[in-house]
């Protein structure tokens, strides 16, 4: 095994207009005890990455070393086992998501709620991720790949995917039900599968013509444009339940204008609440990524052709001119960065 790859590296937060990642030959490192080596087919391009690399997190302690390589929705075949490492082998495909690695002591952790780990890392966070051609993973957090899934395809299951199915799991909903989903990029477009999959009645609500266009090939009943008042006006309070993927304040007000009395609202990105009425019966329930469990029952819908991503793929190299193409909303839905010609381990 050769020391070194290929890798886009942050050293410093920059915007992105400066161009802080660099593709630059790096140390490659050999999995550890209960660790095992991932030769990278594609990694999912996502605005959180956006938000490290600006340095938008770093008073959070993200990136929490440096240098460090992005990514967290990562696709690719097993190259080596470390010491201990059972259930898998060597050109296994394989996935990882954001949770890189939890503590599998703590409460969380022992009742299927390792998302919630106080001592969880996030891969491309606090450890190196996919952004390159080969990423070191924890094996209790690995994926296999069912041999019928396109690996390209695959890497936006492991963060869109997981994502949008917690949130829509956090639901009780079906026939005759109205679920109005708030932002349409990575994340969006697959929970409006998700929901759909219920039974629901979908609508898509976002101001991006193409996400609209998209939602509505995916099963939207319905798309709304977010920046037409009449429109909105049209969808008050006829929502069962909403679901927030745009971390905006103006977008939030929108889905609370959307949802019923008594419905429920559910929000995988932050949210302010600026006098919140009580006397409507909302609830708000918040969603960060998933289980390992929610996890292997996204790859069985995707395997099972009842769920798909909408990609755009792109050389890794290319990942300052991806992100910038994401900043300025110009993606269709969602990019993922590959390695040429990876076929096997």
């Amino acid at each position: 095994m050769t020391s070194s790859m290929f890798a886009q590296e942050l050293d410093q937060p920059a915007p992105i207009a400066q161009a802080p990642l660099t593709w630059r030959e790096t140390n490659r490192a050999a999995p550890a005890a209960g660790q095992l080596e991932i030769h990278v087919v594609a990694c999912g391009v996502c605005r959180s990455n956006l938000h490290m690399i600006e340095g938008d997190w770093v008073d959070g302690g993200v990136p929490a070393i440096s240098p460090i390589i992005p990514g967290h929705e990562v696709t690719g075949y097993v190259s080596a086992l470390g010491e201990g490492v059972t259930g898998f082998a060597v050109g296994d495909p394989v996935g990882v998501q954001p949770l890189w690695s939890s503590c599998e002591t703590c409460e969380f952790c022992v009742s299927g709620r390792e998302n919630l780990c106080h001592d969880r890392k996030i891969t491309g966070e606090h450890v190196n991720g996919g952004y390159a051609e080969y990423m070191i993973a924890t094996a209790a957090h690995t994926y296999h790949v069912p041999a019928n899934l396109d690996l390209v395809d695959s890497a936006p299951l492991f963060c869109p995917g997981i994502t949008a199915f917690a949130a829509v799991d956090k639901l009780t909903i079906g026939a005759g039900d109205t679920v109005a989903i708030f932002g349409l990029g990575g994340v969006g477009h697959m929970a409006v599968q998700f929901a759909a999959l219920t039974g629901a009645r979908v609508v898509a609500v976002g101001r991006t013509p193409e996400h609209l266009e998209v939602a509505r090939e995916l099963g939207a009943a319905e798309t709304v444009d977010s920046r037409d008042p009449e429109a909105l006006a049209r969808i008050a309070d006829t929502a069962d339940a909403v679901i927030t993927f745009a971390p905006a304040d103006a977008v939030t007000a929108q889905a609370f204008d959307a949802l019923k009395w008594g419905g429920t609202l559910v929000n995988g990105v932050a949210l302010t609440l600026d006098g919140f009425p009580f006397n409507k019966a909302q609830t708000i329930h918040a969603s960060v990524i998933g289980t390992r469990a929610q996890m292997r029952e996204v790859l069985e819908l995707a395997a099972a052709g009842k769920i798909r991503t909408v990609v755009d793929s792109f050389d890794m190299n290319t990942a300052g001119d991806v992100l910038t193409a994401l900043a300025a909303g110009s993606l269709r839905s969602r990019a993922v960065l590959a390695n040429p010609g990876v076929t096997t381990a």
